[in-house]
Parts: structure tokens; C-alpha cells; sequence
């Protein structure tokens, strides 16, 4: 069965000013569907057919295909989740818990975000991840890698994500990306993130 692409779960414009509804337009309706149509080119009528795209980029990122289209397509199936027009403040309850036992505290936590993400050269992605022992750690990947990949140079289950892919902020913030990582922290749907933390423990 062929992969499909999500709808956003709000409207464009849902989470402006932090980000803009054009900004969103492209970077969902074009971006992530090219990738989303160029995953479904590079399996069909082979064996990797109706693999789970965690299956996928977990056990074939070796092909460029895969490692490209289904990094682009899981990366953005969370990055939508993640963010919320009602979201922002600070995580609660066995999250919270987590980062300051992994950080300090919160601030610290968003010290690390904001310089992975800041200081990924190129295009790429900032993490919040669980390892195996249940703490989290900070990282980040180039392109469209992410952590579930074998060598991605960055481990652990994803539960944040950030995308620092000039298409994520350009129209609005052109090369200010400090400015857009700040606008993301008041868009963080933390409920999910708290979700993806609990289905990862």
C-alpha cells in the first residue's frame, strides 16, 4: 500500500506569526508530498512494499531513495504533530521530569535545542531523543536523516523534532535562523511530545 501524505493537523495560518501560512503551503503541499511521491516511486513492485516507514528507513537507508524520500516523510509526519496553534510553554508531568533529570532544567534543554539547531550546517534536523536507558539526548542530522537510521551520526527514538531546511523558515525570517528556532519553542505541542515520550519508554 502506497504511502500518503498527512493533513495538517490545523489550518496554514494556524500557527502565524511564529510561522506563516505560505511557509506552510509550500513547505507541506510541495515539499513533503514530493517526498511522500518520491518514496512510493522508489518501492513499488519490490519487496520493500508495504514495510512500515519505520521498518524502512530504519533497516534500508542504505538506499539513497529510501534514506532521502522516507527520512522526508517520517521527518514531517512528526514535525506537523509537534507543533500546535494553542502550543508552547514548558512540558509537564513525566516529560519534565525526564529533561531536567537529563538537562538540569528547561532552559538548559533549550540551550542544547536551540545550538543543535542553529549549528547544523546546511540543511538538516535538531533532535530530542530517548535512548535505550530511557534518558534523552540532544543531536542533530544532516538532510533528511533522523536518529532511527544506523548511521546517522545521531541514536535513539525521536520525540521533538526541528527542521532547519531553509524551506522550513525562508520566506519569513530569510537567514535569521536563531530567530525561527526562538518562534518554534512557542508553537512546541508539548502533549504530543510527551506522547511520542511515553510510546518510546
Amino acid at each position: 500500500m502506497a504511502f500518503e501524505l498527512p493533513d495538517l493537523p490545523y489550518a496554514h495560518n494556524a500557527l502565524e506569526p511564529h510561522i506563516d501560512a505560505r511557509t506552510m503551503e509550500i513547505h507541506h503541499g510541495q515539499h513533503h508530498a514530493g517526498y511522500t511521491s518520491k518514496l512510493n516511486a522508489a518501492i513499488e513492485g519490490t519487496d520493500l512494499a508495504g514495510l512500515s516507514i519505520e521498518e524502512l528507513i530504519k533497516n534500508h537507508s542504505d538506499n539513497t531513495a529510501i534514506r532521502n524520500n522516507g527520512g522526508g516523510y517520517y521527518n514531517h509526519n512528526l514535525f506537523w504533530k509537534v507543533m500546535s496553534p494553542s502550543g508552547g510553554g514548558q512540558p509537564a508531568g513525566a516529560l519534565a521530569d525526564a529533561i531536567n533529570a537529563s538537562f538540569g532544567t528547561f532552559d538548559a534543554f533549550k540551550e542544547k535545542f536551540s545550538s543543535a539547531a542553529a549549528t547544523r550546517f546546511g540543511s538538516g534536523w535538531a533532535w530530542l531523543c530517548v535512548q535505550e536507558n530511557g534518558t534523552l539526548e540532544v543531536c542533530s542530522t544532516a538532510n533528511q536523516d533522523n536518529p532511527l537510521m544506523p548511521d546517522a551520526g545521531c541514536s535513539g527514538i525521536p520525540i521533538l523534532g526541528i527542521d532547519v531546511w531553509e524551506h522550513a523558515y525562508y520566506l519569513n525570517y530569510q537567514n535569521r535562523r536563531p530567530d525561527y528556532i526562538g518562534a518554534f519553542y512557542e508553537v512546541i505541542n508539548w502533549d504530543e511530545v510527551a506522547k511520542n515520550f511515553g510510546a518510546a519508554k
